[in-house]
């Protein structure tokens, strides 16, 4: 713990020191953040929580950068030692600096040397990002530049090691992406505010050989380079906005497919219309064996050199995030649409302030598959599939309606519905028949005056009747039958704010989750104590999941930007 202090001292008395300095004696300027998450944990046997051995568990972030007209420089400092729970268990444990980069630019041209991240279209071949919540952290370790020959023409080329915890994995990814802005180049179509952009991406896997057999005298001949490309069009006219996007990737055996040899594609789909006070937006895609790692054998989530989207809403309220859907790669059919309309004021449905209703879908299923003969697939096609040929399996649906009202000028309600049914066989790999849940939520905003605020949650989850193995009981069950969730939050402007909540299992376990929390901002300080527990679950964004296990105790939390 001596050397998590002392490394945080040096880097924020670094920062304070640069920051005291007048701008125009440097060349540069410093910006960065501290982000430290600290959880003084307590044993629950009634909610499953452990114990352990040190006082504290943290994470800790702390990130400079310098910037200047011709080159960029940064760095983190990572202090997860005794990481919040669920991180341990990932290999997130450790302390260092695991990323360094340097950026030179000049007139057209950008050369970055050292960790970095980027994506080519909406990343189907390669998307690398940093999501400190579900604890991913897949940048690529050694160069990359991006040229501007001509107006309207992008290029990319890059390589490197993947990270994969404090390590990197064993694979070396190469890529280039071309991205073509047709409208810069035809004045008539900036006239009329068309825009048409094109792109196309190339990137290459290439990984030693390792020893898989398929039995006591044979083994696999491993590919030891994978390609995957991608094509692309996206066309913007007035309100209306296409996309379009396909990517191919080459047999690619691996212990996520079971080491078979069959290609993997993926087609996305995506139409919107939007005008002030209307939006309309329909997605669909379609993936098939898309799995795209950097080592093989890895399946954890910071292997993947590709990010598959979700098409599943990012909900925020607590119960409507208790069945979170994880992007399944081995291949689904997925579709997406949402709706919004504003009633205006002063009309029948619009009222004195308006109304604005909200409808959203998403449905997402199995494709049809047809598996070759024999019991072990390892080193064959695996199966075939029609391409528009959707499978009969349900892995994921939910319908929601809200509706946000300004009720006085004072009093904003928001109200929403969701039915939802959830797939835990194929999303969480357990012996239960799907979920359907309703789900009803009620939220009210009432504005004191100028400095106070009282916002208030009442939501109920009610669920299908448990079917499954009669010997999963109470915590070990994804489906606990009905919820009970509510929050009360005071914010005191510019400097406070308190939440009380509670969630409470009014079906297998009838345990309450309850948070008290106290928050404090100044200029661009964070300070958060509360003391609590947390269920045992998920946490998801974008189709990724994490997995949570249960905690109790104080909590701490400090952000600072500057």
């Amino acid at each position: 713990m001596k050397n998590y202090i002392f490394g945080i001292l040096f880097f924020v008395s670094l920062s304070l020191s640069l920051q005291a300095q007048e701008k125009s004696k440097i060349p540069f300027t410093l910006n960065g953040s501290i982000q430290s998450d600290i959880l003084f944990p307590q044993e629950d046997a009634a909610i499953g929580a452990e114990s352990y051995d040190e006082f504290a568990r943290t994470n800790t972030y702390v990130d400079l950068n310098l910037v200047s007209a011709y080159l960029d420089a940064g760095t983190r400092l990572e202090y997860l030692k005794y990481p919040l729970p669920g991180f341990e268990d990932a290999g997130f444990d450790g302390w260092g600096v695991p990323f360094f980069y340097a950026t030179g630019k000049y007139k057209k041209a950008k050369l970055t040397v050292g960790d970095f991240y980027d994506q080519f279209g909406s990343g189907l071949i390669f998307r690398t990002y940093e999501d400190r919540n579900l604890g991913i952290d897949n940048s690529l370790r050694g160069a990359r530049i991006a040229y501007e020959p001509y107006k309207g023409i992008l290029l990319k080329a890059l390589g490197g090691k993947q990270r994969r915890y404090w390590k990197h994995n064993k694979g070396h990814v190469l890529g280039g992406d071309l991205e073509l802005s047709i409208d810069r180049w035809i004045k008539k179509m900036e006239e009329t505010s068309t825009f048409l952009t094109l792109g196309g991406s190339f990137v290459s896997k290439q990984e030693p050989d390792e020893l898989i057999t398929t039995d006591e005298t044979h083994r696999l001949n491993l590919p030891r380079n994978v390609g995957a490309f991608d094509v692309r069009a996206r066309l913007q006219k007035g309100n209306y906005t296409f996309l379009a996007e396909y990517a191919e990737k080459a047999n690619d055996p691996s212990k996520d497919n079971g080491y078979i040899y069959k290609k993997g594609n993926a087609l996305l789909l995506s139409g919107s219309y939007a005008q002030s006070g209307k939006s309309v937006l329909f997605q669909a895609k379609r993936s098939d064996n898309m799995s795209f790692r950097s080592e093989r054998s890895q399946i954890l989530n910071s292997s993947f050199i590709n990010r598959l989207p979700a098409f599943t809403t990012q909900q925020t309220y607590a119960l409507a995030t208790l069945y979170p859907y994880a992007t399944q790669p081995d291949g689904e059919w997925a579709f997406q649409g949402t709706v919004s309309y504003n009633f205006k004021r002063k009309t029948a449905l619009g009222g004195k302030y308006g109304t604005t209703v909200k409808l959203n879908a998403s449905h997402i299923r199995n494709i049809d598959k047809k598996y070759v003969e024999g019991d072990d697939l390892k080193g064959t096609d695996g199966y075939s599939s029609s391409f528009f040929k959707m499978g009969k399996e349900l892995y994921y649906q939910d319908i929601n309606l809200s509706i946000d009202k300004k009720l006085t000028q004072d009093f904003r309600l928001n109200l929403m519905y969701m039915n939802q049914r959830y797939n835990p066989q194929v999303v969480r790999n357990e012996p239960e028949d799907v979920i359907t849940s309703n789900i009803f939520i009620l939220e009210g905003k009432y504005n004191i005056n100028k400095k106070m605020t009282l916002r208030a949650e009442a939501q109920y989850l009610r669920a299908s009747k448990y079917t499954g193995p009669e010997d999963i009981k109470g915590l070990d069950r994804v489906n606990q039958g009905d919820w009970l969730y509510g929050v009360i939050e005071l914010s005191v402007l510019p400097y406070f704010m308190f939440t009380v909540s509670d969630m409470y299992n009014a079906g297998e376990t009838n345990v309450h989750y309850y948070k008290a929390l106290v928050s404090y901002t100044y200029h661009a300080h964070f300070i958060q104590f509360g003391y609590g527990k947390t269920r045992a679950g998920r946490d998801c964004s974008g189709g990724v999941c994490r997995d949570v296990p249960a905690s109790k105790g104080f909590t701490l939390s400090y952000n600072y930007n500057f």
